[in-house]
């Protein structure tokens, strides 16, 4: 698998890191169940994914990769932002 990284270009996925799911966290004064769901509750979609992706063996980018979980075919990458998507770690 290949991902495209928008800083470096084409690269083979052993240089990244996939940390999961990009979901939308919680604000930090969310109840325990918001929390509850957010940590254990995941959906296991087949199908396009935006997972969190980081770029270890280059410029060190979190990156937002939208992937078809079914054929592993890499949609669409961009940088990831500070939005509350499992974030900019």
């Amino acid at each position: 698998m290949r991902i495209t990284c928008p800083l470096c270009g084409e690269r083979d996925r052993r240089e990244f890191y996939y940390k999961g799911a990009a979901l939308v966290r919680p604000a930090e004064e969310a109840d325990l169940a918001q929390w509850d769901a957010y940590v254990n509750l995941r959906d296991n979609p087949a199908g396009p994914l935006a997972e969190l992706w980081y770029h270890e063996m280059g410029c060190g980018s979190w990156l937002t990769v939208t992937r078809n979980t079914s054929s592993h075919e890499i949609l669409h990458v961009e940088l990831a932002s500070g939005s509350g998507l499992g974030g900019t770690p």
